[in-house]
């Protein structure tokens, strides 16, 4: 009986997992091709989940939802610190990923309560629901922009 639990629970984590387009465990070096910065980030706009890697010396990557504004590309971690937003602190400079293209990019914080509303609108929009924290000068928000 308990082989068959356990045997079971493995196998939904193994599906889940396995299935589960957003798996919000990090990563290392991102595999894929240096691009150009396109002229618009229709392509971005279109997918719910990208990939970031920071930190260039000790590559550290992991998926992140994003949001597009005036043709501008938008990360978001909340009130969370987390690893990836300490990286961007300390070295500003990122790749992005989507469909094994990658974007040389660096973040810059926004610290813009107006410019946070109006992201929050398009952020609503489309995963359907206002970020958590409303209150810019507790959320990591960045704006990620050609370097």
């Amino acid at each position: 009986m308990r082989i068959h639990l356990a045997t079971s629970v493995a196998l939904t984590f193994l599906l889940l997992v396995v299935g589960c387009a957003f798996i919000p465990f990090s990563g290392g070096k991102l595999d894929g091709t240096v691009t150009p910065i396109p002229d618009t980030w229709a392509n971005i706009a279109a997918v719910d989940i990208i990939q970031i890697e920071t930190s260039p010396s000790e590559p550290y990557s992991v998926k992140l939802w994003v949001t597009i504004m005036d043709n501008v590309p938008y990360i978001h971690a909340g009130d969370n610190l987390a690893t990836w937003v300490e990286h961007l602190q300390v070295n500003p400079e990122l790749l992005l990923e989507n469909d094994g293209a990658l974007y040389e990019l660096k973040a810059e914080r926004v610290t813009s309560s107006d410019e946070f509303k109006r992201l929050g609108v398009i952020y609503n929009t489309k995963y359907g629901n206002y970020p958590r924290n409303p209150n810019i000068d507790e959320a990591y928000l960045f704006r990620l922009l050609p370097r």
